[in-house]
Order: structure tokens, then sequence, then C-alpha cells
């Protein structure tokens, strides 16, 4: 098939559910093993039983770089190599103007959506640079372009992880490693229900295609830049927007 990833290795997190389940799924059928990883590990496990093949189920707090370092070293010692990771774990915060966020709650988001893109992402790369090859895919969100009302810890993260991706895309873009994000709007999964329906009004409703997008509709985008045809893609953000945003 296109986008072949037979023989690699891909570390997945916020596997268990939503776009991350739907993205190990895929990279998993292109012939990917992939580490399932999530901080619940009967759901990293459920979902790494139901697809099979060659994935397995990893417990990870990405919160906690001690966490990611051993759940990196053990994703190497079964594996020996690294080849794809997907930053894809992430929280939306309390739905609340900024007056009414707390420290803990502004803390909890930056710690789960911008920390732990970044220990994931530090964890990897000596050995993908080691083997002169790898794929980093962290998935932001068209919120951290525009910001979203009542939502700006999430907002502000998900533009530090754009930021974050194309500062590391620079440093590593003569060693075969390429560094990209995705920017979805609004996708039908259960991070939703942290949400009032004002909120996902809002956001669908400056959707030009009149939807939420499908779990599917991201895996396919985070396919390629996954793949060893993203050969000459780096530090870059890529909408899956249904035409809300086009920069």
């Amino acid at each position: 098939m296109p986008f072949e990833l037979t023989g690699q290795t891909a570390i997945v997190t916020g596997a268990a559910t939503g776009i991350g389940e739907a993205i190990a799924r895929r990279l998993s059928k292109a012939g990917a093993a992939v580490a399932v990883a999530d901080l619940s590990m009967d759901g990293a496990a459920a979902v790494a039983s139901s697809i099979g093949r060659e994935a397995f189920p990893l417990e990870i707090d990405i919160s906690r770089s001690e966490s990611v370092n051993a759940a990196v070293a053990l994703v190497m010692a079964r594996r020996h190599q690294i080849d794809i990771l997907v930053n894809n774990a992430g929280i939306a915060g309390k739905a609340a103007p900024l007056w009414e966020q707390t420290d803990e709650d502004w803390q909890r988001v930056i710690a789960v959506n911008l920390l732990g893109a970044v220990y994931c992402t530090r964890a990897v790369l000596p050995h993908m640079r080691e083997r002169k090859y790898g794929r980093i895919v962290s998935i932001a969100s068209i919120a951290g372009k525009e910001g979203n009302p009542n939502m700006s810890p999430y907002s502000a993260t998900k533009g530090a992880v754009i930021a974050f991706t194309k500062s590391i895309g620079k440093e590593v873009a003569t060693e075969g490693i390429c560094v990209n994000s995705v920017a979805p709007a609004v996708i039908r999964t259960h991070i939703l229900d942290q949400l009032t329906a004002e909120q996902v009004d809002y956001m669908t409703q400056r959707i030009p295609m009149r939807r939420t997008g499908t779990t599917d509709e991201i895996a396919a985008v985070v396919h390629f830049l996954a793949s060893p045809d993203c050969s000459f893609v780096t530090g870059q953000c890529d909408d899956a927007s249904g035409g809300r945003a086009t920069y």
C-alpha cells in the first residue's frame, strides 16, 4: 500500500481512544509494529489486542519525564528501534475565561499538552539521530493558530506545540528526521465531552464544510507524515480543518 511501514516501530501516545486509536490502527495496517501508549494500561491493552499483528500496550504518563524515559526504554528493549513518534495525547482543560482559571488549571494543561510532547520527542531523538532516520508528528489544533475563547490554556499550549515542531524540525533537518504537526479543527471524539455545547457550536460554525472531522481523516494525514515518503516535508503544520484555516 502507499506509505508502507513494514518493519518500522511506532509509538502513538493517547492511543487508547479517539484520534490516537485511529492513528495506531492506520499505522499498524500499513505494517508498523505499534506501541499503543496511554495512561490507561487497560485501555491500551484492549486496543492493542483488537489491532493484533505486532501492536502492544505501553503504559505512559507523558506529563512525567521519568515515565516517558522508562516507556521509551521498554520499546527499545522490545523492538530495538523507534522509527515513528506520534505525540497525540492531550487534554482540553477547564472551559472557563482566564479570570476563572487557576494556576493548577494552567499547569495541568501545560504538563500534558506541551511538556508531554517535549518529553517524548526528547526521549526518542538520540536514537533517531544515531540511526539517521525518524518521523515525529505532533497533534496540535486550529485553536493553536486562532485561539478559542474560554480555552486559553488549550489554545496556548497547542500554539506552543506548533512552534516547538518548527524549532525541532530545523534542528534535525539534515539528519534524516522529519518533524511535523497536524492542526485539526473539531473532531468528534470523547474530548468534546469536556466542552460545553456552546463551545462545540462555536468551533463547528466556523468550518466551511459545516461538519466535524473524523478520526480516520486525521489518521490519514498522520500516515503520510509518518512515512518514508515524507522526505522533504519538515517543520510544518498541516491543517485538517475542513477549510477553517488555510495558513
